[in-house]
């Protein structure tokens, strides 16, 4: 059932309308050349919906769209909540059929952690209520546009929020770390700014870093044995050489966004980014 979920969790550009390049907007910067609009066009998406840059996003400046992820939420949008049909083909729908991929993304990443949390034997305790919000959520993907716009997200996120915490809890509890090795240093917690922070080989196993600022940090042969990284930012940190295999809620998008090598251990579900080598 999980490894199921997960692959509908994937990004199918090929069944979406290329609404990550239109609904959303980005601003000119390290990660994009130029400014968008919320509601233009990307000036390298094509009439087939394709991106005409797709091979070659790095070298041309579209680093964030590079590292984007919708978690499957496009192709939810376009084949299932608009059945098929385009925001081209039928103008009218366009900006609920935007506005419903802000909405469709969350409830996607909810599931992508949910299903990642049964996936973990540790927490076979909190399995129930995992369950529980699966369902929940894998529901009201299923609803129509006008329905989907009007979903409390935010409460959702928080009755999700709370038992994902439950299970890292109990995931995490067990961890022991290996005898020897590099002790993490002292104020490492969850949300912390460890921006540029060097933990090269350090044995970061069962702590909780979830939203912690690890952007250009040095992790490189670092050890994150069941470390939470749930919405941590990872943009620009060296991993190379890190396992993360058994690191807790890692996503795609957090693992395009950092920098590895072909010593990085990565779990089953992240496919390895290209840019890594």
């Amino acid at each position: 059932m999980v490894e199921n979920l997960l692959n509908t969790l994937r990004a199918d550009c090929a069944n979406c309308f290329g609404l990550c390049c239109v609904a959303l907007p980005f601003t000119k910067s390290a990660d994009f050349p130029i400014t968008k609009a919320a509601g233009d066009a990307c000036v390298n998406l094509g009439a087939d919906f394709r991106c005409g840059i797709h091979d070659r996003l790095r070298p041309e400046g579209f680093k964030g769209s590079a590292v984007f992820d919708c978690q499957g939420a496009g192709q939810q949008v376009a084949q299932v909540t608009f059945g098929g049909v385009s925001w081209l083909a039928a103008p009218e729908t366009a900006s609920a059929m935007f506005a419903s991929l802000i909405v469709m993304r969350q409830l996607h990443e909810m599931l992508w952690y949910l299903a990642q949390a049964l996936s973990y034997p540790a927490a076979i305790m909190v399995a129930g209520e995992v369950r529980s919000n699966l369902d929940r959520i894998n529901r009201l993907t299923l609803s129509a546009p006008d329905d989907l716009l009007r979903i409390d997200v935010a409460a959702h996120r928080g009755d999700v929020a709370a038992v994902l915490r439950r299970a890292s809890e109990r995931v995490r509890s067990g961890v022991k770390r290996v005898p020897g090795g590099q002790r993490p240093p002292k104020g490492l917690r969850e949300g912390g700014d460890l921006i540029g922070v060097d933990l090269a080989g350090v044995d970061l196993s069962g702590l909780d870093l979830r939203g912690a600022y690890l952007i250009a940090s040095d992790l490189s042969a670092a050890r994150l044995d069941r470390t939470d990284l749930i919405g941590a930012d990872l943009r620009d940190a060296n991993v190379a050489g890190a396992d993360l295999s058994t690191t807790l809620f890692l996503t795609q998008m957090q693992a395009n966004s950092a920098r590895g090598d072909a010593a990085t251990r990565l779990p089953a579900s992240i496919l390895r980014p290209s840019h890594w080598g």
